[in-house]
């Protein structure tokens, strides 16, 4: 359960601390199910698997640990049959993943397995704790530190309400990976910068918090640097570039879902291992598709339902329409599935032969997959090439995503945590994601959930033999939760009360009831679905559930799938892919003030969990105090998250100049610029003051309107500065652009070469990078040209104090000169003159209009990247406003700067106040026609 940490405390209670609205974390999200080798299920569908044969696959699938992988695969038989057999869940259907040799991943006929399992586990710690004082729950409890006497953990701290308070006892640290943490400092930063660019299917609570807490007591890390990007995150259509993306569940390529590249064409094995055909979708051309044929799609039906009503699946009802929108010829697809389903036929008639290498071993006779080096040599649900015309589809356009973080804190086979001598830590333990060491470089699906399982049992037993020792004794779970257990149809008292409260006082907390809400009585507001309809977006979301009408606003930040998952269906009744995913008692139990009315004419009585309203906001208030500190929290979170404390287009504006010169007071001389960490901020502010250097200069340029002496004066002007540049021959504001500029480049190349490199240029992931280098090549021409030209004299009366003081009181507009017979004249460089003979030439306007363009495209790909970024802090409901804002600033600035060339070459020069410009001289060509 990511995000948690189990204490243990001396008398035998234990208490769940968790840093979100409630347990259960990424594992509520996993879709593809868990393994188990030589279970009762398999042998009831004679499955022939053996533990020997799944430590095989796990260690040749990348893990380094026999040890550990002994534990994690032997526990697995017996685990997988425990949680069927205590909780009465249903996992009776069994799949093959890639890396496997057999089918041993376990899932149900409804519902995520992932929420499967970790509701059944969370509502049987919600039931001991109100039959028993044996465990309590504390949530939105952010642990900061473990606390430690000698070299032995003995509790931990934790900041809730704003207070700070312990707990002591052994730890078990529960707290996942740090696949979602992309602020500077982040372990994912520090050992994977490569991947800072791409999407995570994490949710935001997965920082690495457990693994920063272990190491700083002196437990030892391992493998952070092996981070595993999943190659099926799902891309919604109208927000591709989204951060958080849902994962489509690797069970779909086990049914016999194929991925395709842009052309339709099959590039890998898709049942190879996840870091493989991940490698092999960034060697070939985007969109990528999954797509599913008919009975692929009937054998995991539930989950095709589930994406194609979030929106990030579709149907199509004929292989001729699928090609049709792909934009290629459905001969290429009937090509594409010839050429699978004749490999597979071969397979089936000669699994040994083939000519070419087959993963995990043997040989393939699949080409597309064989080519890679990982042949195909498992096959399910496959068509031949002339059915797919008239075949249904089920297809996703899909891109790779940080998934799982492999490393972790270093674990022993009790879960416990090793320190720098490698000895264990006493009182200190870790399961789940925050576990290093158990999958080395890959983890192969399914392998995940069970690791929680087997680990977390594993850390349980050990932590309460060191707490107990001879005193510790089985212990019933039907006894502590009094009989029922957690898949029977009885639920906790809990469900639709306060969920915290309730928890932590025993069988009293159930008072506040929940459920449908009872008809007949005055108090229920109606409402219709065209009102619903109205509330679509972040900071005012409606949906109904069974016919219950839920603002579920202040609860998108909490939802542990992302906001996404709810605003999908903002402002539509979400019943079917709710019940697809949640039990019933989950809506009163954590969003029990989120129900406002119902649908229709109303009358009934006021919904329970709108009633429950009051007891939930006790229990937000936290069991130690009384102050309303979740309004507070929620109330930032709000203003961060939707329009901040100015609203409107106006707010957008301010937010964004704040933002902007913020970051431009930092540009250079800030610490983390002047180290490679891969951080953006070195990036952006250098691009920012670039950017406010280009306004200043484009206001400068516009005096080329005014004449010679306007012109040339604004160029002198900077020249007169030159006692600013520390003896060189440049003014300071020329070498702190210089600085910007390196910075600029060094840190965007680096980037480049980091995020990017595996690219095609076809992908448009190169699209900043290109332009940059197109920019840097125009900025050394246009220097050459007009920095180091050599110019004709030109005589100027410059005013004796940089800017011309009277003009600015009388409001005229020659700043830099004055018109004065007796001044001191000066002998200038003639830039105005330069810039009409550069551009008589047609090629050269050509030229810098090209290069206005280039600059436009890149300033404005790149300012779509900042806005998003932490550190400027604009709130989110202000980024596309922000953004867009951004992109008529760059227009604006890229006409001003058109106008020049174009002003040059079709105007003459005009004279100057003490040097008339000669006329230009009239082009060789031109004068023959003459």
């Amino acid at each position: 359960m990511s995000a948690a940490n189990t204490v243990l405390e001396n008398n035998g209670k234990v208490v769940l601390l968790d840093k979100s609205s409630f347990c259960g974390g990424n594992s509520t999200k996993a879709t593809s199910g868990i393994n188990g080798a030589e279970t009762k299920t398999q042998k009831d569908k004679g499955i022939n698997d053996t533990i020997t044969l799944f430590t095989n696959d796990t260690l040749k699938g990348g893990a380094k640990k026999p040890e550990l992988v002994k534990v994690l695969c032997g526990n697995s038989g017996a685990d997988v049959d425990w949680l069927v057999e205590k909780f009465n869940l249903d996992l009776s259907l069994v799949a093959r993943l890639g890396g496997h040799s057999a089918p041993r991943t376990h899932r149900g006929a409804e519902r995520f397995p992932g929420m499967t399992i970790t509701y059944a586990l969370i509502q049987m710690v919600e039931k001991v704790a109100e039959k028993t004082d044996k465990a309590r729950i504390i949530t939105k409890a952010r642990v900061t530190k473990l606390l430690t006497s000698g070299s032995s953990c003995v509790g931990c701290s934790y900041e809730k309400g704003g207070q700070v308070f312990s707990e002591m006892g052994p730890v078990i640290l529960a707290t996942g990976g740090f696949g979602a943490d992309f602020t500077s400092n982040s372990l994912l930063a520090q050992y994977r910068p490569d991947l800072m660019h791409l999407p995570t299917t994490n949710g935001e609570h997965c920082t690495g918090d457990g693994i920063k807490m272990g190491e700083a007591i002196g437990a030892k890390s391992i493998d952070l640097e092996w981070v595993q990007v999943h190659p099926t995150g799902l891309v919604k259509p109208d927000d591709p570039d989204a951060k958080i993306k849902f994962l489509a569940a690797e069970a779909l390529r086990g049914v016999g879902g194929l991925v395709l590249d842009a052309n339709g064409k099959r590039f890998a094995n898709e049942l190879g291992r996840r870091d493989y055909v991940t490698g092999e979708m960034w060697k070939n051309k985007p969109p990528f598709r999954l797509c599913l044929n008919k009975a692929a799609s009937a054998e995991i039906a539930w989950h095709c339902k589930h994406y194609t009503g979030r929106g990030v699946m579709k149907f199509y009802e004929t292989g001729e329409a699928l090609a049709k929108d792909m934009g290629v010829p459905v001969s290429v697809l009937e090509q594409t599935h010839k050429e699978h389903f004749e490999a597979a036929k071969k397979t089936e008639k000669d699994p040994d032969g083939g000519s070419f290498p087959a993963y995990p071993s043997g040989k393939s006779w699949d080409e597309a997959s064989g080519k890679t080096g990982s042949g195909k040599k498992f096959y399910h649900n496959v068509i031949d090439g002339p059915a797919v015309k008239s075949e249904p589809f089920y297809v996703a356009i899909i891109t790779p995503v940080i998934h799982y973080c492999m490393g972790g804190l270093e674990i022993d086979t009790d879960s416990a945590c090793v320190g720098a001598n490698g000895k264990a830590i006493p009182g200190l333990y870790a399961a789940g994601e925050v576990a290093g060491g158990v999958h080395g470089n890959n983890r192969l699906g399914g392998n995940s959930l069970l690791d929680c399982v087997v680990f977390g049992r594993v850390a349980g037993l050990a932590a309460t033999k060191y707490m107990l020792g001879a005193d510790c004794k089985p212990v019933s779970l039907k006894d502590l939760s009094g009989g029922g257990l957690t898949g029977e149809v009885t639920a906790s008292k809990n469900a639709g009360g306060s969920y915290e409260d309730g928890m932590n006082k025993g069988a009293e907390g159930g008072k506040a009831k929940g459920g449908a809400a009872p008809a007949g009585k005055g108090g229920v507001k109606g409402y219709s679905m065209e009102e619903v309809a109205k509330h679509t977006s972040k900071t005012d979301c409606w949906v109904v559930v069974a016919g219950e009408v839920l603002d579920v606003t202040s609860f998108l930040s909490q939802h542990p799938g992302g906001e996404l998952a709810i605003l999908t269906f903002a402002g539509k009744d979400a019943t079917e892919e709710f019940n697809m995913i949640h039990p019933p008692d989950v809506i009163p139990k954590y969003a029990p003030d989120a129900a406002i009315g119902v649908l229709g004419a109303g009358g009934g009585a006021a919904p329970a969990a709108a009633a429950g309203a009051p007891a939930a906001t006790a229990a937000a208030a936290g069991e130690h105090g009384a102050r309303d500190w979740k309004l507070a929290n929620d109330n930032r979170n709000k203003r961060m998250g939707e329009y901040g404390r100015v609203p409107g287009p106006i707010g957008a504006l301010v937010y964004m100049v704040i933002a902007f010169m913020k970051e431009v007071l930092f540009t250079i001389f800030g610490q983390k610029n002047f180290q490679f960490t891969n951080d953006r901020i070195g990036l952006t502010r250098s691009a920012m003051f670039m950017f406010i250097f280009i306004i200043i200069h484009a206001v400068g340029n516009l005096h080329v309107f005014l004449g010679p002496d306007d012109f040339n004066g604004y160029g002198y002007f900077y020249v007169r500065l030159y006692w600013t540049g520390f003896g060189f021959n440049a003014n300071i504001v020329e070498e702190y652009i210089l600085l910007a500029a390196l910075l600029h480049v060094a840190v965007g190349l680096k980037r480049t070469w980091d995020i990017s490199i595996n690219y095609t240029i076809a992908s448009g992931k190169l699209n900043l990078a290109i332009s940059g280098i197109t920019l840097l090549t125009f900025m050394s021409i246009h220097l050459f040209q007009f920095r180091f030209g050599d110019t004709q004299p030109f005589e100027l009366c410059p005013p004796p104090y940089l800017i011309n003081v009277a003009t600015l009181l009388e409001l005229r507009l020659n700043l830099f000169w004055v018109h004065d017979a007796d001044c001191v004249k000066a002998s200038v460089r003639d830039i105005y003159r330069m810039e009409f003979e550069v551009f008589q030439s047609l090629g050269w306007c050509l030229f810098y209009i090209s290069a206005v363009a280039i600059f436009a495209t890149h300033m404005c790909l790149g300012w779509q990247k900042a806005v998003p970024a932490p550190a400027l802090e604009i709130p989110k409901r202000f980024h596309n406003k922000a953004i867009h804002i951004g992109y008529i600033m760059t227009a604006f600035i890229a006409l001003v700067y058109v106008s020049f060339p174009l002003y040059t070459h079709v105007f003459p020069m005009s004279d100057g106040a003490i040097t008339p410009e000669a006329p230009l001289p009239v082009p060789v060509a031109a004068a023959g026609q003459a």
